[in-house]
């Protein structure tokens, strides 16, 4: 390709602040808008009254709608859908082995007094939760009724991050809670504030070589982390990651069956329908299926470890 690794990625020894276009490594063919970003989730689980229980309970999640095996929910003072929970045909449990799929999904909390205020909610629960401060984020980690991965997090501003070379500086070391309490004020958690999204999702894959290839050169993610252990970060627009990817479940690790909790489908958000039509037609040059649907606002395609993402225009007023 004729590029040196110093061209491409920059001098890897140097922490150096990370302004925008300072860092991260675009694909070669089609980009992601700058603009994309994270949508809703859907997750099969095994017994939909205990998880929406769970969900809104200990989360902080609002019931947008329910019915006998489906529930939406969002925020608290916003009508968005964030989390479908969909109640399996079966209601069988997880078995205990690592599966390719989902790690973990990540809520994005709009402040960091919002986190404290929920880690003080988990502790008069008495809910466990792991803990990580990531440099760019500070972020709680709890397991849902089914061991579904679930990461509850703030970002910290952008001007604090560091890059190393054309690499986005990212750790997990240990949170000040303390700190975080402190700044959450004397105000009680009332549940997800408006403002909360969906930060990133993270996946069990089988390789990272490969989910580079189709989740990078093919889907259009920026690469944003790449020499964290068995890990790759990816994200649109300078975000530090929409996107993980991890070899950590182990070269045996299968898919979830069709019945067990699982990641069913994650969504994108493009600006238009043009990105739609374009990022179909470059899945279909790179081989992979490209579902458009028919109003044209979303295409959905399967990644090679068979999870679902939908890349989803607004519709149309």
């Amino acid at each position: 390709m004729g590029a040196s690794m110093r061209d491409l990625f920059g001098d890897a020894t140097t922490i150096r602040p990370a302004t925008p276009d300072s860092y991260g490594a675009p694909p070669e063919g089609y980009r992601l808008p700058a603009e994309a970003h994270v949508g809703s989730v859907t997750l099969q689980v095994s017994s939909l009254p205990r998880s929406l229980a769970w969900y809104t309970q200990v989360l902080g999640f609002r019931a947008i709608e329910t019915a006998a095996t489906r529930a939406v929910l969002g925020a608290h003072d916003s009508a968005t859908p964030l989390v479908t929970l969909v109640q399996s045909a079966t209601g069988v449990a997880a078995t205990p082995a690592k599966k390719v799929g989902l790690y973990h999904v990540a809520i994005l909390l709009p402040t960091r007094e919002a986190l404290g205020q929920f880690i003080r909610h988990l502790a008069r629960i008495g809910a466990r939760a792991g803990a990580g401060d990531h440099l760019v984020s500070e972020a709680f980690y709890l397991q849902d009724p089914d061991d579904l991965g679930i990461e509850v997090y703030a970002d910290r501003p952008r001007e604090g991050w560091q890059r190393r070379g054309r690499e986005l500086v990212m750790a997990t070391d240990p949170v000040d809670v303390d700190a975080l309490v402190t700044l959450a004020g004397t105000a009680d958690w009332a549940g997800l504030p408006a403002g909360t999204r969906i930060g990133h999702v993270h996946l069990h894959v089988g390789d990272i070589a490969a989910a580079a290839a189709f989740y990078s050169d093919t889907v259009g993610f920026d690469r944003m982390v790449w020499s964290y252990p068995g890990a790759l970060f990816l994200a649109a627009g300078g975000y530090h990651h929409h996107l993980g990817t991890n070899v950590w479940a182990g070269p045996h690790a299968k898919p979830a069956g069709d019945d067990e909790p699982r990641l069913m489908e994650w969504t994108m958000h493009l600006p238009s329908t043009s990105d739609v039509q374009a990022v179909a037609a470059h899945l279909r040059t790179k081989g992979h299926d490209a579902l458009v649907a028919e109003d044209g606002l979303s295409v959905v395609t399967v990644d090679p470890w068979g999870t679902r993402l939908r890349l989803a225009a607004p519709a149309e007023a």
